[in-house]
């Protein structure tokens, strides 16, 4: 059974930092592209970032530099180091393959 689990968001202030974690089950991310998404109030789901299975990793303007996605195999684990955070940066983050969601972490960066 395919699964993603999230974790690591939080409140932090402007210019602060997280890592999120997406671990997963029922498949191995190493073989399969992983994408982080976000969903803040009121808007619709965007793409933030994504990682390929040889490792290319790309990103939305609006987070290029600030944030890196990340894997660690031996741990079927995919991350999202986000640094410098800004207030536009608060929402829901979803990690996701293909067409399976984790159920989602809260971000909330405090101006």
């Amino acid at each position: 059974q395919v699964q993603l689990v999230e974790s690591g968001g939080g409140l932090v202030q402007a210019g602060g930092s997280l890592r999120l974690s997406c671990v997963a089950s029922g498949f191995f991310v190493s073989s399969n592209a992983i994408y982080w998404y976000r969903q803040a109030p009121g808007k619709q789901r965007e793409w933030v970032a994504r990682i390929s299975t040889g490792g290319t990793t790309i990103y939305v303007d609006s987070v290029k530099g600030r944030f890196t996605i990340s894997r660690d195999n031996a741990k079927n684990t995919v991350y999202l180091q986000m640094n410098s955070l800004k207030p536009e940066d608060t929402a829901v983050y979803y990690c996701n393959r293909e067409n399976n969601w984790g159920q989602g972490t809260q971000v909330t960066v405090s101006s």
